[in-house]
C-alpha cells in the first residue's frame, strides 16, 4: 500500500506541475496536502529519474529556494501515462488512417471529412449540455473532455457580482488527439468551431495552443451581450 501511495503521490506532483508550469516544494506540500519532508523526498526521486529540473532563486537573507519544473521526460512520461489510459493506439491508428485518405483523396477531402466529424461532434455535445446555465454547460462540457482524455478544468474569470459568471477559462492540459493534431493541425481550427457551436451564446477565443510550445491549450468563453429589446 504504501508503494501505491508513493507512486500516486509522484504522479500527483506531475500533474500539478503540468497544470502550474512550476511550484516550490512547499507549494507542492500545501496543494497535495503531503508533508514538505514526504514531498522532498519525492521531487529526489524524480530529479533521479529526470522527470523535473529545478532552477534556484534567492528570497531575502535565508537559502536559495528551489523551483521546480516538468522536465521534457517527464512531459513525455505524463503524456504516455495519459495516453496508456485512453489507448495512445487509437490515436496512432486515426493518424494512419488520415495518412491513408490523404494519399487516396487528397487532403482538400480529408479536411472535409475532419470538419464533418467535429460537426457530428458538436451536436452530440450539445444533447448532453441541454438547456442548462451556461456555467453547469462549461462544467458538463468538461466532464465529458476529461472523460475523453483531454485533462480538462475551467475556472470563471470573474467572480465579482457584476460578472455574473458569464465568463470563463477551458483549460486542456493534455490533448487527447495530439497524435493528430501533429499531423493535421486543422483539427485544432475544427476543435474551436465545435466549442463555438456547442456555446451558440457565447464567443470562444483560443488564448494557449500546446502546438505552438506552451504546456497547455485554453479557451476564453465569454457570453455574448443581450442586445436591448426595443
Amino acid at each position: 500500500m504504501a508503494i501505491t501511495h508513493q507512486s500516486s503521490t509522484k504522479q500527483d506532483i506531475l500533474e500539478y506541475l503540468l497544470k502550474h508550469s512550476q511550484a516550490t516544494a512547499f507549494e507542492l506540500a500545501e496543494a497535495l496536502d503531503v508533508s514538505p519532508q514526504a514531498i522532498r523526498r519525492h521531487l529526489k526521486d524524480l530529479e533521479v529519474e529526470k522527470l523535473i529540473l529545478f532552477s534556484s532563486m534567492q528570497t531575502g537573507m535565508g537559502r536559495p529556494q528551489h523551483i521546480y519544473q516538468l522536465s521534457r521526460q517527464g512531459r513525455d512520461r505524463l503524456s504516455r501515462t495519459t495516453n496508456d489510459r485512453f489507448g495512445d493506439s487509437y490515436g496512432q491508428f486515426a493518424v494512419s488512417l488520415l495518412d491513408t485518405l490523404a494519399e487516396t483523396v487528397g487532403h482538400d477531402q480529408v479536411r472535409s471529412i475532419l470538419r464533418k466529424q467535429w460537426e457530428r461532434k458538436a451536436l452530440e455535445y450539445q444533447e448532453r449540455l441541454g438547456n442548462a446555465t451556461l456555467s453547469q454547460r462549461v462544467a458538463t462540457l468538461v466532464e465529458l473532455r476529461k472523460a475523453e482524455g483531454f485533462m480538462a478544468e475551467c475556472h470563471p474569470v470573474d467572480e465579482s457580482e457584476s460578472s455574473q459568471g458569464d465568463r470563463f477559462i477551458l483549460t486542456e492540459h493534455h490533448c487527447a488527439i495530439s497524435n493528430v493534431a501533429e499531423s493535421f493541425p486543422s483539427v485544432c481550427g475544427h476543435e474551436l468551431e465545435m466549442f463555438a457551436a456547442v456555446l451558440p451564446d457565447c464567443t470562444v477565443e483560443r488564448t494557449h495552443w500546446i502546438i505552438d510550445g506552451e504546456h497547455r491549450c485554453g479557451y476564453l468563453v465569454q457570453a455574448r451581450k443581450q442586445k436591448p429589446h426595443g
